[in-house]
């Protein structure tokens, strides 16, 4: 057991609680700490996902209790590639925060962001649906004090919405955590997966109610259509830095559903087998047309991206509710790909406000802002990213969707509208940048033209626009995009990374194994038949002290 695999959930925590506690007033000393921090979670991160890329499954006991009555942590595949996201992810984003000065709006910026940190990455790592559901409550805690992050009603407002809705699912989360321990007496993931297969099917009403209940749950986080109505309002009013951290916190509900459907509830289960699929992929595909649509009639660029960022998960929920090896491939290769795309979107419009000052972000021309032709061609190839066009990875994580939904019942449905949702976000996309940028140099001209003399009409300069060039904040989202080049490039290996993953994921044994036969403290019988603790158990014996628990 290594204790690397705890450091991405123990560093940020340890780093929140100093910068409260020791520098909560000295704004550089934040900023240092929490940018060393976040760069050493990246190379631990890196490290985790190395260790994982062969197909080794890492366990973490907490306190060396063995599962399933223990705190476990797993590294595969599939959570080293999420937390090595997140981590990377994170950088950029303080880096903007930090060029930008958006840390410095408001107290605890730098806290509440390692806390953020640390929530993301246990949600990733743990093998327990109970720590899931805590994860998610340290999320919600977090972002909270992060999207009212520099005041004002209107974001207040968006807060009390967002958590208000999230509630809601932290609430039916716990009814769908009663029902399973009801019916199979564990929350531990891998001992989930047995313990429901041995479930009668004439006996599976209960275990049944709790799976949909939970895929509630996780489709409140993931903002998925008909219960994408909190992220709007709450992500366009977000802090930009914010916003674009929190284009991983729909992932880490999408992230759950593919954990949680192909180990515990898997499609062949008899069970609860069909029982999402049968509404699921509807229910994606009016997701991604709501959010296409959305990006077409907003009126201000930072709605027109919180709705492409709902399109977004629209397009990665159709391929996860495929449920096959090619479907969950796709996915995983667009999760990271509207991660990013995503986040830099959301950078681009701060930028654009920023610029534009008063002008707000309307769709309607203004005067050209500093830096206004890097900022423009950055949000170019962001739109083009986001709405699946050609040549960036948009297009490849389309094409591997489609190719996957090839075949299926509503293969033709699915095409159709995921064809037709790229239509309207290009004509969304394209208006939203001529006016913003086009439009701008038009009005610059007139008012040039307008205030020039007759007889020097022609030999003024253009207009340069007032302000400093935010060269901190276009490197952070240069990077982004540049992450998203490497994504394209490199398709061949990442899809067939993600085919590996998607494997491991079907083929659940060699994680289930590993979680439940690892030595550790394991509740046993005293002579005298009471409950006790042995010290150290070998494989074999907690194998045993399971099969005793309910196997």
């Amino acid at each position: 057991m290594t204790h690397w695999i705890v450091a991405p959930v123990i560093l940020p925590a340890m780093l929140a609680a100093f910068i409260v506690l020791v520098v909560r007033f000295h704004l550089n000393l934040s900023r240092v700490f929490s940018m060393v921090g976040t760069l050493a979670l990246v190379a631990i991160c890196a490290g985790l996902a190395w260790q994982a890329s062969d197909g080794t499954i890492g366990l973490y006991q907490l306190g060396h209790w063995a599962a399933p009555f223990g705190i476990v942590l797993v590294t595969d595949r599939l959570s080293t590639m999420m937390v090595l996201l997140t981590a990377v992810l994170a950088v950029l984003v303080l880096l903007y925060a930090i060029g930008s000065g958006w840390d410095k709006r408001g107290p605890h910026f730098h806290a509440l962001f390692q806390f953020q940190l640390m929530g993301i990455m246990g949600a990733f790592l743990t093998g327990d649906l109970f720590n899931l559901f805590v994860f998610f409550e340290v999320l919600l805690i977090a972002s909270y004090g992060l999207m009212i992050h520099a005041g004002g009603t209107t974001r207040l407002r968006a807060g009390t919405q967002y958590v208000l809705f999230n509630l809601l699912g932290s609430t039916l989360f716990l009814f769908a955590l009663g029902a399973i321990y009801a019916e199979t007496g564990t929350l531990n993931m891998a001992d989930l997966a047995g313990r429901v297969a041995a479930i009668a099917p004439e006996n599976s009403t209960g275990i049944r109610v709790a799976a949909v209940l939970l895929l509630m749950v996780f489709a409140i986080k993931a903002a998925i259509a008909p219960l994408h109505f909190w992220l709007p309002a709450s992500y366009s009013e977000a802090p930009a830095p914010v916003a674009a951290l929190f284009a991983i916190m729909t992932k880490v509900g999408a992230y759950a559903i593919i954990r949680c459907y192909t180990m515990i509830f898997p499609p062949e289960l008899e069970t609860t087998g069909g029982l999402y699929g049968m509404w699921l992929l509807p229910v994606a595909l009016v997701g991604l047309a709501v959010g296409m649509i959305g990006v077409l009639g907003a009126k201000s660029m930072d709605r027109l991206v919180a709705f492409s960022v709902i399109g977004s998960m629209g397009m990665l929920t159709t391929a996860v509710a495929l449920f096959t090896p090619d479907g969950i491939t796709a996915a995983l290769y667009y999760v990271i790909h509207s991660t990013l795309a995503a986040a830099s979107l959301f950078l681009i419009v701060d930028l654009v406000r920023a610029g534009r000052g008063g002008a707000g972000l309307g769709l309607h021309p203004a005067k050209p802002i500093a830096g206004g032709a890097m900022i423009a061609a950055m949000f170019f190839a962001a739109a083009i990213a986001m709405a699946g066009l050609p040549p960036l990875s948009g297009f490849i994580g389309k094409l591997l969707v489609l190719d996957a939904a090839y075949g299926t019942p509503l293969a033709w449905t699915a095409w159709a509208v995921i064809l037709g949702s790229s239509l309207v976000a290009v004509v969304g996309f394209s208006r939203a940048g001529s006016v913003i940028f086009w439009k701008a140099h038009q009005v610059a001209t007139e008012a040039e033209d307008a205030s020039s003399p007759e007889d020097n009409r022609g030999t003024h300069e253009p207009h340069d626009p007032a302000g400093r060039t935010p060269v901190v904040e276009l490197v952070a989202i240069g990077a982004l995009l540049a992450l998203l080049v490497s994504h394209t490039v490199l398709a061949g290996p990442v899809t067939r990374y993600m085919a590996a993953t998607t494997q491991q994921l079907f083929a659940p044994q060699d994680y289930i194994v590993t979680v439940l036969s690892t030595p550790g403290k394991v509740l046993s019988k005293d002579k005298h038949g009471e409950d006790g603790y042995g010290e150290d158990a070998h494989a074999d014996e907690s194998e045993d002290a399971t099969h005793d628990g309910g196997h």
